[in-house]
């Protein structure tokens, strides 16, 4: 048997890592304790911030780094601290909303305030997903700059998620950086900041450089890490813009898709 060819496997979580139900399969966590037990460290490098990532951590008994917020956050899980965390503008931020909105019309707006216990806001009309993670709604705009944060949600009630991203993409690209994290979720972030960025900082802490790296995804905020990593694989739900740059595509995160790679690759 070859050895483990990765130093490294890096796994989005929602969509990836995750199932529906925000669970892990047994087979998708042996398969990750393989990869460790064969020289490997995973690393969970997704677009929530820290807030909405601990209780996953904590319940895989994930005690290493993490990236988190779209790589503005390198969070070590197992000391329960931030190593790194990077704001967005906000005086560029409002900037760009006020030329998207100027462009399409009213957008509803959230947001994630910085730091571990940072609180996402909601604002009026913003769609929220089924599921556990708490929010605070709010009312008046002026909360929205009140404290430090990561990063924008916006929605738009009209446009697709595509075409909200493309739009917006092309009226303040200069300003900030804008990416489609999955279903209703259009993120404005700091301009340059990706997944790859937080993935490359975590990855120089443990030694660890991108030929050295596998990377698992679903969406196109995923692409930039896909760039980084020496081999990057969609999951066989993800979004065609991933799946057009991936090295290769696997099953979907419901039918073990990490798992069937890792397995293969400690079988050859």
């Amino acid at each position: 048997m070859s050895p483990f060819p990765y130093r490294l496997v890096a796994t989005d979580l929602d969509g990836t890592l995750l199932r529906a139900d925000e669970s892990v399969s047994a087979r998708t966590r042996d398969a990750l304790t393989a990869a460790t037990e064969a020289g490997a460290a995973h690393i969970v490098v997704t677009g929530r911030a820290v807030p909405w990532t601990r209780h996953i951590l904590d319940d895989l008994g994930y005690e290493g780094i993490a990236v988190c917020g779209q790589g503005a956050q390198v969070y070590h899980a197992g000391e329960h601290r931030l190593l790194t965390s990077l704001t967005l503008d906000r005086q560029l931020a409002g900037l760009a909303l006020s030329k998207m909105e100027a462009e399409v019309g009213p957008l509803a707006v959230a947001a994630s305030r910085d730091g571990l216990e940072g609180e996402v806001l909601m604002g009026p009309g913003y769609r929220v997903q089924e599921g556990p993670l708490p929010y605070v709604p709010y009312e008046d705009p002026a909360e929205l700059w009140a404290a430090p944060l990561t990063k924008l949600y916006i929605q738009h009630p009209t446009l697709s998620d595509d075409e909200l991203t493309r739009i917006a993409r092309e009226t303040v690209g200069g300003l900030v950086d804008v990416v489609m994290a999955g279903p209703g979720i259009v993120e404005i972030l700091p301009l340059g900041l990706s997944k790859a960025t937080g993935l490359s900082l975590a990855a120089r802490r443990l030694g660890v450089k991108a030929a050295d790296t596998i990377a698992f995804g679903d969406m196109p905020n995923d692409i930039p890490m896909f760039a980084w990593a020496a081999h990057g694989v969609a999951m066989g739900n993800a979004h065609e813009e991933l799946r057009a740059v991936a090295d290769e595509v696997t099953s979907s995160n419901e039918d073990d898709g990490i798992a069937v790679v890792l397995e293969r690759l400690l079988s050859t």
